[in-house]
């Protein structure tokens, strides 16, 4: 399925030449993130499925009236987050990455940096880990405890220690430890391909960034802990909304702040 038709307009904050805006009252995205967004926004509104061919780099460039150099990193990124598929000497497809559960049709309507796609996703992502968690407070074996404990620990050293690529990684541990010790394995497909959807929000609008909830995302996340633990699944479900709702709001202060300064 080809991309025909006018080229889109260009939001009024983006440079056409894809150097980067200041939005609001001066808070700075670069080029690369704001053509990588309109990429996402032209699969989207093109009804692209995975596999289907993309325009090639200079075409891109051209139509969005940005530099190629710009477009290619760009394309790089949504390469590693699953979204777009660089064959050599063949061009440029939407990727067919889905999972147990579909994700590349997710993926074919989720826009992370639509504030309201994000809030749908955390809306998604409580429902799906507030009963992992309460099912994961009656079925976890001493071992998936055990496991559950050593991601909340990575998590606080990441903190900690301010390496915010160990701080993720133990944050998607812990998540994903408790959909395991949940012992359902849709909820373990969901939650993980929720994850790899919302990493894409993070790392498209707030560059990985952790932003300011980390430290009370620790002592949330042994609060979740305990509970399972102790085998007390309301209490367990009700740690999870409280982690997810405070997160998202974590989210949205973090995002407005750089969008609008």
């Amino acid at each position: 399925m080809a991309i025909d038709g006018a080229p889109p307009p260009l939001p009024a904050d983006v440079s056409p030449h894809g150097r980067g805006t200041t939005g609001g009252q001066g808070a700075y995205r670069p080029g690369y993130e704001l053509v990588a967004e309109q990429i996402l926004e032209l699969i989207a509104g093109s009804r692209l499925q995975p596999g289907d061919r993309m325009p090639t780099e200079q075409e891109l460039a051209t139509r969005l009236g940005t530099s190629r150099t710009v477009v290619r990193e760009a394309i790089r990124i949504l390469s590693a987050l699953g979204r777009v598929r660089a064959q050599k000497g063949r061009g440029l497809y939407v990727a067919d990455d889905g999972g147990m559960l579909g994700g590349s049709r997710w993926d074919g309507f989720f826009l992370p940096t639509d504030l309201d796609h994000v809030y749908m996703l955390f809306e998604f992502r409580r429902t799906q880990e507030t009963t992992a968690s309460r099912l994961a407070a009656s079925r976890a074996a001493p071992a998936e405890l055990r496991a559950i404990e050593a991601a909340a620990e990575l998590c606080r050293q990441g903190h900690l220690s301010g390496d915010a690529e160990l701080f993720h990684q133990g944050d998607d541990e812990f998540h994903l430890g408790i959909a395991a010790a949940s012992h359902n394995e849709f909820l373990v497909a969901a939650v993980r391909e929720a994850r790899r959807l919302q990493r894409q929000s993070s790392t498209i609008g707030m560059h990985g960034a952790v932003g300011q909830h980390a430290e009370e995302a620790v002592a949330e996340h042994a609060a979740i802990y305990r509970a399972i633990r102790d085998g007390d699944p309301q209490a367990a479900a009700e740690a999870a909304a409280v982690h997810l709702d405070k997160t998202l709001e974590d989210y949205r202060r973090e995002i407005r702040r750089r969008v609008f300064g």
